[in-house]
């Protein structure tokens, strides 16, 4: 052992056990702490490291407890003189590693030998355990070649905060291992989640000079509006980009076309029921497609469902008059004419367009031309989302119904009511409006691919190339309800998922999708909503690292969380959580952490976590760098504003929805005094 060594022993082992050693401390180490040639070392802090020389490593040993004598021997000195009394470490092994460089590996494969010397460490073997000497390297070009401007850096790892353990040692995780994968971070409400991900994010974004990370995206459901008061300010000029877009049910904010809908995604906004609904629907989002395309196949096939539903028109109920069936196929030959059924067919036969004499004769040689335009093999149309508004959707629905009636189902009507009221209500619903498009509105609409772009902060260069924009681009979905936030994330999810899953090259655009209050919407349960977002997101969680799509999900709530998605995530930030059940889940997902590490979760003080996973290699707690600017997530200072004087104007404004024009003209902000009851709303 080097005489440095010698410096800084603090004890030796007393016991070697396979799972557990224990040191006897020095005599004069009061309080814990050591005085040594590079400073004072507090060095039985819970969880901090201790190293033990054995042959030319060092027997890394996390530190468990820690009393004041030998328990199971009776004091000489007797119970007066407990400053002078032994005092004892207990300490576990979790890795070797090198004297004179090399990489720290977990395991012990060499026990240290009885009355072996105890160190503290240094901060360098603390980086070279951790793996993080090197905060920043060189840059490299694109494909390995020669880096632009000569002499730039990146990040290699990124500090995240200080640690609790080892005095003004910052905790840094290794950015490819972290980014890299799905991360948690998990806590009790008021604990520090959003701060927490607002520092990493600044962190990330604060490199003051090149390379900065143009690269990055980070796609924010931000579900309580608080992050752009904290990630605007990461804006540079030239290199980082900063976009929030607000969904709050008008025209001008957040639109998504309502034909980006899959077919499931329809059946599950729509309750379609299984046996009876669900194929009804399935024709009606064919038909829509169907009734755009000018394939000559397409139009064959449309002349046979037009031709069955003119026929079926004529059979209709027994109820119905001459009049009303000739009503309805003069409907469909003029919304839906085509190269041979159309109404100039229908003038050949009847030049008056005369209700009560088309009958007879004419009627049948009218229906015998119809009926050549019938095919016995004739398949469904295809769903393939072209663009189309939601009065058509309605007429295809029709359409669908009227075309299953035609082959027997005479009841299809009335199974099928439920699913058009549903419909309907979507049509009507206010805060539905930024999925509707209509008229003018379907043929100015974004195409899927500058809908993506968009999202994911892209601008189009010369030809068929794109510059980034942005690199935060933030969905504000604070002013909607739970069903809109999960159906919203849903497809938004699965259209950048298929997005990476055909871009070529594979894996060369990483995204992110930041889910705050991810509990809310990727839930262990099934969803009591129409769309189930627990679906995509656990296909996202499975199978997007191989395609560059990662999830950075926070949630109070561990336990209602898919157990799929966050069995996937590899890198962890748990601040304190004090639910049983939520404590219960973290066990379950990390067995590899001590028990002694998680019994620490309950008591974590604000603004501290507890982070562990691949990009860190020894779970540690850290409090987390300050978040500057904060979220618009602080505490409500109820003392303040519960005593003041009388009449004093209540500092709030509340925005009125679109709704609620009757109330107020849109957009109307109030002033609410609390010194009268006539002017809170």
């Amino acid at each position: 052992m080097s005489h440095d060594d010698r410096k800084r022993a603090i004890g030796k082992v007393v016991s070697v056990a396979a799972d557990r050693f224990v040191v006897e401390m020095h005599a004069g180490t009061d309080n814990f702490t050591v005085v040594g040639f590079d400073g004072v070392h507090y060095v039985a802090r819970l969880g901090s490291f201790l190293m033990i020389p054995s042959q030319s490593e060092y027997v890394v040993v996390e530190v468990v407890g820690l009393r004041e004598r030998d328990a199971s021997t009776p004091s000489e000195r007797g119970d007066f003189d407990r400053a002078g009394s032994p005092k004892y470490l207990d300490v576990v092994p979790v890795g070797m590693l090198p004297m004179h460089g090399g990489a720290f590996r977990f395991g012990v494969s060499v026990f240290p030998s009885l009355y072996a010397d105890a160190l503290y460490a240094l901060d360098g073997e603390l980086d070279r355990i951790f793996e993080t000497e090197a905060a920043v390297e060189p840059s490299v070009g694109l494909n390995g070649g020669a880096c632009e401007p000569e002499g730039a850096t990146r990040y290699r790892v990124l500090p995240i905060g200080r640690s609790v353990v080892f005095e003004n040692y910052d905790i840094k995780v290794r950015l490819n291992e972290f980014f890299g994968g799905h991360v948690a971070v998990l806590g009790n409400t008021g604990s520090g989640k959003s701060c927490t991900v607002a520092s990493v994010l600044q962190s990330l974004f604060s490199k003051p000079e090149e390379h900065h990370a143009r690269g990055a995206t980070f796609v924010v459901f931000d579900v309580n509006g608080e992050y752009h008061a904290a990630l605007a300010a990461s804006a540079k000029e030239g290199a980082i980009g900063v976009e929030r877009v607000i969904l709050d049910g008008t025209a001008a904010g957040f639109r998504m076309p309502h034909w980006f809908l899959e077919m499931a995604e329809w059946e599950l906004l729509l309750q379609a029921s299984e046996r009876t609904q669900l194929p009804v629907l399935r024709t009606a989002l064919g038909l829509t497609s169907l009734f755009h395309a000018n394939t000559p196949e397409a139009l064959a096939l449309r002349e046979h469902f037009v031709a069955t539903c003119i026929i079926e028109c004529f059979r209709g109920a027994d109820g119905d008059s001459p009049v009303s069936k000739f009503q309805r196929v003069v409907s469909l030959l003029q919304k839906y004419p085509t190269t041979d059924l159309n109404m100039a067919l229908l003038n050949r036969f009847n030049p008056n367009f005369q209700y009560g004499n088309f009958s007879g004769n004419n009627q049948s040689a009218f229906l015998d031309e119809v009926r050549k335009k019938l095919r016995e093999d004739a398949p469904l149309p295809a769903y393939n989302r072209t663009p189309f508004s939601f009065d058509e959707l309605h007429e295809c629905l029709d359409f669908a119904i009227l075309y299953e009636e035609a082959h027997g189902n005479r009841q299809i009507r009335d199974y099928c009511s439920s699913m058009v009221t549903r419909l309907r209500s979507l049509q009507e619903r206010t805060e539905y409006a930024f999925l509707r498009h209509e008229g003018t509105d379907v043929a100015a609409a974004v195409s899927d691919l500058e809908f993506l772009t968009n999202i994911v902060g892209l601008q189009r260069a010369a030809g068929e190339s794109f510059t980034k924009r942005n690199q935060v681009i933030i969905i504000d979905l604070n002013s909607v309800e739970d069903e809109i936030v999960e159906l919203v994330s849903a497809v938004i999810a699965r259209m950048l998922f298929r997005f990476l899953r055909h871009a070529e090259p594979r894996n060369r655009f990483p995204i992110h999708l930041l889910l705050e209050e991810a509990h809310r919407y990727i839930a262990s349960a099934p969803s009591r909503f129409s769309i189930d977002a627990t679906k995509i997101f656990e296909r996202i969680a499975k199978e997007g690292r191989k395609y560059g799509m990662f999830v950075l999900l926070a949630s109070q709530r561990p336990s209602e969380l898919s157990k799929t998605v966050l069995s996937q995530c590899s890198n962890f930030l748990v601040h304190r959580i004090q639910n049983p059940d939520d404590l219960s889940q973290i066990r379950q997902m990390t067995p590899f952490i001590s028990e002694s590490v998680l019994k620490r979760l309950p008591s974590l003080p604000r603004q501290h976590a507890l982070v562990f996973g691949t990009s860190v290699n020894l779970p540690t707690t850290f409090k987390v760098r300050e978040a500057s600017p904060r979220p618009r997530s602080d505490d409500t200072a109820v003392v303040d504003l519960w005593f003041h004087e009388e009449g004093r104007a209540a500092d709030i404004r509340l925005a009125l929805r679109p709704a609620d024009a009757a109330v107020a003209a849109e957009g109307e902000a109030l002033i609410v005094n609390a010194a009268s009851d006539d002017d809170i709303l």
